[in-house]
């Protein structure tokens, strides 16, 4: 009885309804098939699996161990395909489904709780699988597709990703209250170039975008430490091991009541960040629903 058999639907139906009425009389009185066609259907189910489904040596037809075992398992596999209807419309109406959403550790300490929050109301059954790593890793998931979302940086390669701007923050200088700019009220990028920076690491795009930035003011940084963790980075400028450049909303999750925060003098920095998709890429109707939180009417601050 080994090897693969496929069975035809109509033929599981005809089956379960003669065991439940344990007479192909009575299970034709019951449905819209002829007794001949009942009888037809279930031996030819029978001899695709070489085996006897009933006992037909009592007035009353009883299954066989073998007609149970089928018995069972054909039940569950129309019950698994009623269940399609409701399962499509679920997903159509973006009520199920899971999303594997992408985040840097730093982004996803200050946005996604709230961005959980939010669609968790409207999509409580919709799960939302995190996946955590530095933002040039995020853009190369979605790129190879293995992560269906990116919140990162911006900005990205517009020929490969879809952009959904979603929040612009600005940097501040976070600095020791003892340290000698600590009383300036705004301090130019150029008045840091003798400065010890304290910065993320190289997978993070905030690595790179420093690094730049001081380059386009006329220094190359001077580097003490590199971490891939916001709060190990305050805390080393807590410990007066150098000053960090950071969004201005990290300020509030932070709370060493030795640290204090400095603008930059115009121009200022801006840390830009949105939602990428890969191009031509299939998206689910739950990342549909997902996306719209980022669109226009968005309640998420710009």
């Amino acid at each position: 009885m080994g090897g693969f058999v496929i069975f035809e639907l109509r033929d599981i139906k005809s089956f379960i309804e003669v065991a439940n009425h344990h007479s192909f009389t009575k299970a034709a009185e019951h449905s819209y098939l002829s007794q001949p066609s009942l009888s037809k259907a279930v031996k030819k189910l029978e001899g695709k699996l070489n085996i006897k489904l009933f006992d037909r040596s009592t007035r009353r037809l009883l299954l066989t161990d073998a007609g149970k075992i089928v018995y069972r398992q054909g039940q569950q596999a129309l019950a698994s395909l009623n269940e399609l209807p409701i399962l499509l419309e679920e997903l159509s109406d973006g009520a199920a489904g899971e999303i594997k959403i992408g985040i840097p550790p730093l982004i996803g300490t200050l946005f996604f709780p709230q961005i959980a929050r939010t669609f968790h109301k409207q999509y409580p059954n919709v799960k939302l699988k995190l996946v955590e790593h530095g933002a040039i890793l995020i853009e190369q998931l979605v790129a190879e597709s293995q992560i269906d979302v990116g919140l990162i940086v911006l900005p990205v390669d517009q020929s490969i990703f879809n952009i959904y701007p979603f929040i612009n923050d600005e940097f501040l200088v976070y600095i020791h209250q003892d340290h000698p700019l600590a009383k300036r009220e705004s301090v130019s990028l150029s008045e840091l170039k003798d400065q010890q920076f304290i910065i993320f690491s190289k997978d993070f795009a905030l690595h790179d975008y420093i690094i730049s930035t001081c380059k386009i003011a006329g220094f190359n940084p001077s580097i003490s430490y590199e971490s891939s963790q916001w709060d190990l980075i305050v805390e080393l400028v807590a410990s007066k091991l150098g000053i960090t450049l950071l969004p201005a909303s990290i300020y509030e999750k932070q709370n060493n009541p030795v640290i204090k925060t400095i603008p930059l003098q115009k121009p200022s920095l801006l840390w830009k960040l949105g939602i990428i998709t890969k191009k031509d890429a299939y998206n689910s109707f739950a990342l549909r629903n997902f996306l719209q939180l980022f669109t226009e009417d968005s309640s998420f601050p710009k």
